[in-house]
């Protein structure tokens, strides 16, 4: 065999059983003890985890999304803002979300999304959707303002939706419940859900709570 077969052979193999790159969780584990105390550090080993054992690039996506929406449904508990934050609209960091152990639905929405980055889903084929959720109440039913996380599977594929109130993975368009308003991701923000819809001229900027929220989280380790 010659050396170029050689090299190109352990080229390719290297890439075979390579993984997407983790998260510093040394550090966040540091910044959450100081934040939130030592009592949440096993919770954040378990997503640790749990982002590992997505996270080869063998694991079909869509067992990706099932793994980690389950597992954020299972463990954060849903709260509002004002009994967390103090606040009336407070998008937690993906650390935060874990020292709180609970969350809105921007929250579960959001730790979802950098969940599944970690995992090696391309930020492409995922984003945040603001919808209004037909909800029952004791009247009859209302709206109210809320948000899920879609997966694209190819750009003008109709989206999967990863929810915290219908804890299955639905297609869009079995969610007849939900009215989309726009969508985003850390690259764009959309009119629409559409794969095709018009992005924004302003680009990620027009969100100022995202805008801040991806700053935070950079600086927590999130990119």
């Amino acid at each position: 065999m010659s050396r170029f077969h050689y090299v190109w052979r352990c080229l390719l193999l290297a890439l075979a059983v390579s993984v997407v790159q983790a998260y510093d969780f040394d550090r966040l584990q540091r910044l959450l003890g100081e934040r939130f105390g030592p009592a949440r550090v096993a919770f954040l080993r378990d997503w640790q985890q749990t982002l590992a054992d997505t996270r080869s690039r063998s694991m079909p996506e869509k067992d990706k999304l099932v793994r980690i929406n389950d597992f954020i449904n299972r463990n954060i508990s849903f709260e509002d803002d004002l009994s967390i934050w103090n606040q009336s609209d407070y998008w937690a960091t993906p650390l935060e979300t874990i020292g709180q152990g609970r969350g809105d639905c921007e929250d579960f929405s959001i730790i979802k999304y950098y969940s599944l980055k970690d995992a090696g889903v391309p930020v492409a084929k995922l984003r945040l959707v603001y919808v209004k959720a037909r909800l029952e109440g004791s009247a009859g039913p209302y709206l109210q303002a809320h948000m899920v996380l879609a997966y694209y599977p190819t750009p003008n594929a109709e989206p999967l939706v990863l929810d915290n109130l219908v804890p299955e993975i639905r297609p869009a368009s079995q969610r007849s419940d939900l009215q989309p308003v726009f969508s985003f991701n850390s690259e764009a923000i959309w009119s629409g859900v559409a794969g095709n819809a018009a992005k924004g001229a302003g680009g990620t900027g027009q969100l100022s709570r995202w805008q801040d929220l991806l700053q935070r989280a950079r600086n927590e380790g999130f990119d």
